[in-house]
């Protein structure tokens, strides 16, 4: 396995409101970025430890919904990005009822 190496990235990415979008990486919110996916954008509590899988990738390839893609993403950072996987279990647990409330509303 080749070694990891850490890179400092800080971008400024805008959107038109002056806000920040969800692309803006600043290593105190998301820390250190690998290099070994190929793609300086992707933080590393998205990458897994030991095969180093993306989870959007792993998202693509099992062809998921966004709700349910979004849950696993959720959960797979949950250890990595916060003190506690609690806000992400939260939110992971959100897009679950959100995928439930869609596959009921085709039902009826």
């Amino acid at each position: 396995m080749p070694p990891v190496v850490k890179i400092l990235i800080k971008r400024n990415i805008v959107d038109k409101e002056n806000k920040h979008s969800k692309y803006y990486f600043e290593v105190d919110r998301n820390g250190y970025i690998s290099d070994t996916t190929g793609d300086k954008r992707i933080p590393s509590y998205y990458i897994g430890k030991y095969h180093k899988y993306e989870a959007r990738k792993v998202i693509e390839d099992f062809d998921l919904s966004y709700n349910i893609g979004t849950a696993v993403t959720y959960l797979l950072r949950a250890e990595k990005k916060h003190d506690t996987p609690i806000e992400c279990i939260k939110k992971a647990i959100a897009h679950l009822e959100f995928e439930l409330e869609q596959y009921e509303r085709e039902d009826n």
